[in-house]
């Protein structure tokens, strides 16, 4: 048995079969040291907002410029994540994945004792890069180190460490504000990001990579490329979508009976359950999961247009777009490696970041144009447009990369 299983093994053109028991059991140390990591990312990334007044108070600042220490950061893991991701392929994925945690660790220092606005934004920006290229790795690296049949769960473990970031860190980022300074709280999270980055280099090499040769080449020939750049770019569409209403949800959601702070604790919640839920399904629904993702955005886009009809009717608009938010990244991204394959993963996860960063901000600076030129009453309606058009690019891409269709329209 052993030897005919050898042969099975190096046929050309046929995966490489996973070790003994690996498509029951996921490996949880490696996947949960990333969730950290992830955890420490969006953290850092979304830390200025919890502490905007104090941090822009003690900066000499206005709220203005603060706003430019998260806005920057956006816009600088868009810029910065291909160069660097090309310049780091040829190393190891963990070595990178810790090196860049140390990046971010030692700018989140530098952020705590910047004096100035100056060296804060400066070392914002030197934070993002490094976030760009751990994105990139780290969406890679998850995906390489499981079977094909099992990335969807690999990805939600992942990114749920992102939810964690945005539910849990941001509160606790805020308390500390509140209570020790803003400082302390980028101190604590460099404590975190340190331990998290020695987890990485103890716990990662330990596993890896059984994904690649399932992933690489066919007896058809190469994978090709642009379902991946359809499906990031269909995925930061829908974010788009997303950010022109959620920019200013707290003004759309004022109308509620339900106050605005319970209401987004249980968007934030809930958006948990999106991503265990994708994690849970898209290995077995990879068509279909978009699309129904998607759809979700839609209704409850549509949804937010009937806040403060009822405090009832509220929480479940709110508990769907919870839902429908937390699942776009895991979608996105299972969606994505899967069609990657070996050959195009690190582009697969570097594409990530680039379109998600993207969708954030020309989501939030079209919704601000909106509310400039007509209210924040209409911003749903108009969210629909993008909202719409990801669910048919979605069913498009789906029907075009299915078993079954034409080559000539798989070729695109």
């Amino acid at each position: 048995m052993d030897s005919t299983r050898h042969v099975t093994a190096t046929v050309p053109g046929t995966p490489r079969p996973a070790p003994a028991g690996h498509d029951r059991r996921l490996p949880w140390p490696a996947l949960l040291t990333m969730a950290v990591t992830v955890f420490v990312v969006v953290s850092g990334e979304m830390m200025p907002t919890a502490v905007l007044p104090a941090m822009t108070a003690d900066l000499g600042v206005s709220l203005a410029q603060g706003g430019l220490l998260v806005s920057g950061w956006a816009a600088t893991v868009v810029v910065a994540s291909f160069p660097l991701a090309r310049l780091t392929a040829r190393f190891d994925r963990s070595r990178v994945i810790g090196a860049a945690l140390l990046v971010v660790v030692l700018a989140t220092l530098l952020t705590a004792a910047a004096g100035s606005y100056g060296p804060a934004l400066t070392s914002r920006l030197v934070a993002a890069a490094a976030t760009g290229l751990l994105w990139s790795t780290v969406n890679a690296h998850a995906a390489s180190i499981v079977p094909e049949r099992q990335i969807a769960r690999a990805a939600a473990v992942v990114l749920g460490g992102g939810t964690l970031g945005t539910v849990g860190g941001i509160p606790a980022g805020n308390a500390l504000a509140d209570t020790v300074g803003w400082r302390v709280a980028f101190v604590a999270l460099a404590v975190l990001g340190l331990l998290a980055a020695l987890a990485v280099v103890v716990v990662l090499p330990r596993f890896p990579e059984v994904g690649s040769a399932a992933g690489g080449t066919t007896a058809q020939g190469r994978r090709p490329l642009w379902p991946v750049l359809a499906t990031t770019g269909l995925g930061g569409l829908l974010l788009v979508a997303h950010f022109m209403v959620f920019t200013f949800v707290a003004e759309l959601l004022r109308p509620s009976p339900v106050p605005t702070p319970a209401l987004l604790l249980v968007f934030g919640t809930v958006s948990a359950g999106g991503v265990a839920l994708v994690g849970a399904a898209s290995d077995r629904y990879p068509v279909g999961v978009p699309v129904t993702v998607a759809a979700g955005m839609v209704l409850s886009l549509v949804g937010v247009t009937a806040v403060g009809g009822s405090g009832g009717l509220d929480l479940a608009v709110v508990v769907a777009w919870g839902m429908a938010t937390g699942a776009v990244g895991p979608a996105i991204q299972a969606g994505a490696m899967r069609m990657a394959g070996a050959e195009h993963r690190v582009t697969a996860g570097t594409l990530m970041p680039v379109a998600m960063n993207l969708g954030i901000a020309v989501g939030s600076a079209a919704g601000s144009g909106v509310v400039d030129v007509w209210s924040t009453g209409v911003l749903p309606l108009i969210a629909l447009a993008p909202a719409v058009l990801a669910v048919a690019g979605f069913a498009l891409v789906g029907r075009l990369t299915t078993p079954g269709v034409p080559a000539a329209a798989s070729r695109g």
